[in-house]
């Protein structure tokens, strides 16, 4: 059963990983097409895992609450929740293409850096999406 929570948190990650990562690749020296493969490839994982990390997310943010809720400590939850969730996942996608454990570890120390740096502006744009999702009230006639 879709909800709008679910729609809204994979909208927010299907075009954030849109923009950021053809942002990023397009940097990298990937022509055009190739980020854009590499964005349709990536879109499948995006719907699959895109409502756990709204879950996980806001379970985190419910434990870590209890610390404060500053602008640090939501960063640096938005940050924890992004590279402990996103880690594992890439991981396995590097995994899948044959790589070493040596090259796994190198690739993942590659994107923490990233991840840590995305975490919070994700963070913010997954609640913005859930605020746009949410039903208007109609005034009454």
């Amino acid at each position: 059963m879709f909800n709008r929570d679910m729609l809204a948190d994979t909208f927010a990650m299907v075009t954030f990983s849109i923009i950021v990562g053809m942002t990023v690749e397009l940097m990298a020296g990937l022509t055009f097409d190739q980020s854009l493969q590499s964005r349709l490839l990536s879109i499948p994982v995006n719907l699959f895992t895109a409502r756990a990390y709204g879950l996980y997310r806001d379970w985190l943010f419910r434990r870590g609450s209890k610390f404060g809720q500053g602008f640090m400590q939501m960063a640096l939850l938005d940050a924890l929740a992004y590279v402990s969730f996103q880690i594992p996942l890439y991981a396995s996608l590097v995994i899948s293409t044959g790589a070493g454990v040596e090259q796994v570890l190198m690739a993942c120390a590659g994107q923490i850096g990233a991840m840590l740096i995305m975490g919070r502006p994700y963070g913010i744009y997954m609640q913005y999406c859930r605020l746009w999702f949410k039903p208007v009230a109609m005034p009454a006639a």
